[in-house]
């Protein structure tokens, strides 16, 4: 964790807040003194705020030419633009929006697109992902909705714990409540406002709560500390918000609670998981894949006792997290279906949705303490159990379809890929990367191809985050096994080609045509 995040309202008075961070964040936490007589509650953004205010108050049609012709005249830039997107998507949704909190998770994945690009085409992945920020505004029935507001910090008992704190109150649905106990974390220390948030992400596996935090959290960087409230409270909100929901599910199943809640508890104190520190055991290939088939062959209480059960043997939470996304990799390769062409794999499906969940898991540990380790990982494993009725299909590629690829050479099969992506063909997508990376090529150029078409495509708002997904997997995967994670991105590209998010068929991603054309660049 950086240094400056280690020390962000470390131990500061309130005076000391406004004097030396400015009124922006104090404002925030309505710590200010003049926060009872002016009546104003609204948030403030610095030197951010009038570009905070074009992305809520642009009218659609227009936005993707107001900021490239800023870009072209210096005005701004792309770190600055994602910065802006990411506080006005905040304010405007506070993590209560479907599509809104979607596009938010999508903003850091398309500023890391951006650097792997030519300089040409930079600004391409993110004046995607903008144009569906305020297209959502405008065209959704949230302009000038304003969701956040000052808060003020709420007085917490000596000695409590502020995570259990959140967590009742996220459980009981109180916004409010919620809202000003994770303020008075933020007040004291960026870390623990973190390690308090994440009580309440664990309390479901639902992977939209563990992608959030993820993307919230990497966002810091971007916005500044100044504005790390503003983004990771809309993560409090979206769980408060949600629980409803959650009750509703269970009840309907004539379950008290969530099932996952009580289990994490049992096996806590049945391994003493908080009791000693996680071990550094490394784990081999052979661990790795009997583990990783372990917890995609079976539910998701016996695939969290595994979890549980490698923690307290001392396997490293790296090495478990790896074993979790290669089984969250099986579920992308042997999920079936492929001959009924309604069946899509990419967007909110069983595969992608478990490895993007894993993959935020495996992000937010490296800033944890112990519990959120140890409880993240479970979760995740849980989150990725429970598919295992994908085990009796067999794992893409298929020998046939291997088979029936004539060239070998590096461009052959880049071409073959492309065309099955352009085709539909999951199958043949899935063997021309499968040949390309046995044959030892650079992996380099497929990742090119993959990042042209999570550009172009809408994904069913997911083309960003499983991008990334993969780029990231691939990088801490053992290399024998790291070729799977971009066969899967082939197949979920193939599935992906040509349907917007409601998956009709014929189109591209919204904006993007028009941003090519901005930019002079081809489609």
């Amino acid at each position: 964790m950086n240094h400056n995040r280690r020390q962000f309202l470390q131990d500061v008075s309130n005076g000391m807040l406004i004097a030396g961070l400015g009124t922006g964040l104090a404002g925030d936490l309505g710590i200010s003194t003049a926060f009872a007589e002016q009546g104003d509650t609204s948030l403030t953004f610095g030197d951010l705020h009038p570009l905070v205010g074009l992305m809520q108050e642009t009218p659609v049609d227009k936005l993707q030419a107001t900021l490239v012709s800023k870009l072209q005249r210096g005005e701004t830039d792309l770190t600055r633009l994602i910065a802006a997107a990411a506080l006005a998507n905040a304010e405007t949704f506070g993590g209560q929006d479907y599509v809104g909190f979607h596009t938010e998770m999508a903003l850091i994945p398309a500023l890391q697109m951006s650097n792997e690009l030519p300089s040409e085409r930079k600004a391409l992945p993110i004046l995607k992902v903008l144009y569906r920020n305020t297209e959502r505004i405008q065209n959704g029935g949230f302009a000038g909705t304003k969701r956040l507001k000052q808060v003020r910090p709420l007085e917490i008992p000596t000695g409590a714990e502020e995570g259990e704190l959140l967590l009742e109150a996220s459980r009981a649905g109180d916004i409010e409540k919620a809202e000003r106990i994770f303020a008075t974390s933020a007040n004291r220390s960026l870390e623990d406002a973190f390690n308090a948030l994440l009580w309440a992400i664990q309390d479901n596996a639902n992977v939209h709560r563990f992608a959030i935090a993820h993307r919230a959290w990497s966002l810091i960087d971007v916005v500044g500390t100044e504005h790390a409230h503003t983004i990771l409270r809309q993560c409090v909100r979206f769980c408060a918000h949600q629980e409803s929901g959650v009750q509703k599910y269970f009840s309907k199943r004539n379950l008290p609670t969530d099932p996952m809640r009580p289990l994490i508890t049992k096996l806590l104190d049945q391994y003493h998981l908080l009791d000693h520190p996680t071990g550094t055991r490394e784990a081999d290939d052979a661990w790795l894949e009997e583990t990783s088939r372990f917890i995609y062959e079976h539910n998701n209480a016996d695939s969290m006792d595994a979890v549980a059960a490698a923690l307290a043997e001392g396997i490293a939470p790296e090495s478990i997290g790896q074993a979790i996304s290669l089984a969250a990799n099986q579920l992308v390769l042997r999920q079936d279906r492929l001959n009924q062409d309604s069946w899509r794999v990419h967007g909110a499906t069983p595969g992608v949705h478990a490895s993007d969940a894993n993959n935020a898991w495996r992000n937010m540990i490296r800033h944890t303490n112990h519990r959120n380790v140890v409880v993240g990982l479970m979760v995740s494993a849980y989150n990725t159990g429970g598919s295992q009725c994908f085990s009796d299909y067999e794992a893409l590629p298929h020998a046939e379809h291997v088979e029936q690829l004539q060239a070998k050479d590096a461009q052959s099969l880049l071409g073959s890929a492309e065309e099955a992506i352009r085709s539909n063909d999951q199958t043949r997508a899935a063997a021309a990367v499968a040949v390309y990376g046995d044959q030892g090529h650079n992996v380099r150029p497929v990742f090119d191809l993959m990042l042209r078409y999570a550009i172009s495509e809408d994904g069913r708002l997911h083309a960003e985050k499983y991008y990334r997904t993969v780029v990231e997997e691939f990088a801490t995967t053992s290399p024998t096994f790291r070729w799977r994670q971009l066969i899967g991105l082939a197949r979920v590209s193939a599935s992906a080609y040509g349907y917007d998010v409601d998956d009709n068929r014929g189109h591209r991603a919204p904006g993007y045509d028009e941003a090519c054309q901005l930019l002079k660049l081809s489609t």
